[in-house]
């Protein structure tokens, strides 16, 4: 985990001294995006386990609306669908996600948020709830995320409880360049025996000025770690993709006005929340 930290840190230290005097601008434009905003994405990729001697296709993508109301109350649902395939049965997931949230675009946004995920997998029934706090700071051009949750796995008529926190920064290098970097790490208690998911992710999004369309590409680590097991599996993942917003006039100020708040998607989909 370390190696995805430093390189996160790598990322924010490296364009850091270019977006210096772009600090003051960019704080100026967080006033921009309409009541109602979102955006739609999708992307396209590939995802590998280690060990394995091919490459597994990855595809998927997410619809988010964002809709501010009794002056800096914002409520927010999400809809995102993950699938993998190639060389084995293909294997989904849908999720859903509602946040609640009180934001100050110059300073933080804090609330609440609860989600729901459908695996897709032949024959055996998998589903899974989260709940739990979520609060962005925002300070100049750069925004950090965290998230915590609490949930429950359902397989056939198995339960088993569930943990997890995020940590994201996204940083902008400039009003429609942002940086990203995540780390995530999730619990499933198995009746007497665990199964852990570690997580990092950095992400580069470039929208085109003017215009609705961004592009983004990224690249995610993935390692699971059963407890009564000596080895573990990882996984690395890679995509592009394509996204349409409305209601925000560039990245910056969707960040901070616009549908700012999701939720992790496992690289593998296996995940559960």
């Amino acid at each position: 985990m370390n190696r995805y930290s430093i390189v996160v840190a790598s990322l924010i230290a490296a364009t850091s001294a270019h977006a210096a005097d772009t600090v003051q601008a960019l704080a100026g434009q967080t006033a921009a995006t309409s009541l109602i905003s979102g955006y739609g994405e999708l992307y396209l990729g590939g995802l590998r386990f280690d060990g394995d001697d091919y490459t597994t296709r990855a595809g998927g993508g997410a619809a988010r609306v964002n809709v501010a109301f009794a002056q800096r109350w914002n409520l927010q649902g999400d809809l995102s669908y993950d699938r993998i395939w190639g060389h084995f049965d293909p294997l989904d997931d849908t999720r859903g996600a509602i946040h609640g949230y009180y934001r100050d675009p110059d300073r933080f946004a804090a609330g609440l948020f609860a989600a729901y995920t459908s695996i897709g997998e032949t024959g055996v029934p998998v589903s899974s709830y989260a709940v739990g706090p979520e609060a962005q700071l925002y300070f100049g051009n750069l925004t950090l995320y965290g998230q915590a949750s609490v949930g429950q796995l359902t397989i056939n008529d198995f339960h088993g409880d569930q943990w997890g926190v995020r940590a994201v920064a996204r940083y902008f290098v400039r009003k429609n360049l942002r940086v990203d970097g995540e780390l995530a790490f999730d619990r499933t208690d198995y009746n007497g025996f665990n199964e852990d998911i570690f997580g990092a992710a950095v992400q580069a999004m470039y929208r085109f000025d003017n215009t609705p369309w961004s592009l983004f590409g990224r690249y995610q680590f993935e390692r699971r770690k059963f407890e009564s097991f000596t080895g573990d599996n990882r996984s690395n993942k890679f995509v592009i993709g394509l996204r349409a917003s409305f209601g925000s006039e560039t990245l910056f100020d969707e960040d901070r006005n616009g549908a700012t708040m999701d939720t992790h998607g496992s690289a593998s989909v296996i995940s559960t929340k």
